[in-house]
């Protein structure tokens, strides 16, 4: 795949053929081919012997007009299959999952918010932008994205890591995060966050770096900070445990894909870095 360019305006003229990301809850429709998988690219004509609708344009992809709606639960022929958005972030590559994650969200958005929150009243999609009208009492709601922190700590050369009841895979360490309140700034939210999940109270916290995450709808933002004060006691209603990790002894972690596998990398690399300053 070439590139992709986000729009929710659609083409004027008449088009043959176009992309469709269709989505079955958290799986998406792909087309099986023996070097990678990619969306169907589907006539007109094929696009309706399949039930397809043209629910939501959101942009180009290899100058084809791109599609996201939903499916039904059967595969539509041997040439396709579904695979989990997880399973794409964790084995293809990040152009494929970037498109699949916007897809998602813009997919979601467009499904929750068809009638109004405000009156109940069904709502529009605009046409010139992602957005949906409540033409009775003219709210406007656009696709939602919900800001969340996640933050390393660092205690002398120690780690801060901790697995949560939510986990999947119950081996799985990883650093802290959590949503943003309203009226609370990003640099509160990490303090906060860290001190009622773990008991510990953090300094100079400095801005790493963003990750769009559609799971479902989230923006991570990523954070270092230092050890202030404190011991560590668990929320037992977030947390299973956590703990002080040197980094020669992690525990199970996640991979680099991830903000939180470059925080921890970060943490590593800092290391490294202190440890041959040392030796010379």
């Amino acid at each position: 795949m070439k590139g992709f360019i986000k729009s929710a305006v659609k083409p004027e003229n008449g088009e043959d053929s176009a992309y469709y990301i269709c989505f079955l809850d958290d799986d998406v429709l792909v087309e099986k081919s023996n070097e990678s998988e990619f969306f169907p690219l589907l006539t007109n004509e094929m696009a309706k012997k399949f039930g397809f609708q043209k629910e939501c344009f959101i942009g180009f992809l290899n100058n084809k007009s791109c599609y996201t709606l939903a499916t039904a639960d059967k595969i539509l022929s041997d040439e396709y299959q579904y695979i989990s958005l997880r399973d794409i972030f964790l084995t293809r590559e990040k152009f494929i999952f970037d498109i699949t994650g916007y897809a998602k969200q813009i997919h979601n958005w467009n499904r929750n918010f068809s009638f109004c929150g405000r009156c109940a009243s069904q709502t529009v999609l605009l046409p010139n932008e992602h957005a949906r009208l409540c033409e009775r009492c003219q709210l406007i709601n656009y696709p939602r994205i919900s800001p969340a922190i996640i933050t390393v700590v660092v205690k002398d050369n120690q780690i801060l890591l901790a697995r949560g009841h939510k986990f999947q895979d119950k081996q799985m360490f990883s650093v802290l995060a959590g949503f943003v309140e309203a009226g609370e700034s990003l640099e509160d939210c990490v303090k906060r966050e860290i001190l009622e999940e773990v008991g510990i109270e953090v300094k100079n916290v400095q801005y790493f770096k963003s990750q769009s995450w559609p799971f479902p709808d989230s923006l991570m933002i990523g954070f270092t900070a230092a050890y202030k004060s404190g011991e560590i006691k668990i929320d037992d209603n977030e947390i299973a445990e956590a703990g002080w990790f040197k980094a020669d002894a992690l525990p199970k972690i996640p991979n680099q894909r991830s903000l939180s596998g470059e925080l921890i990398q970060w943490f590593l690399n800092n290391r490294k870095q202190h440890s041959n300053e040392n030796i010379k």
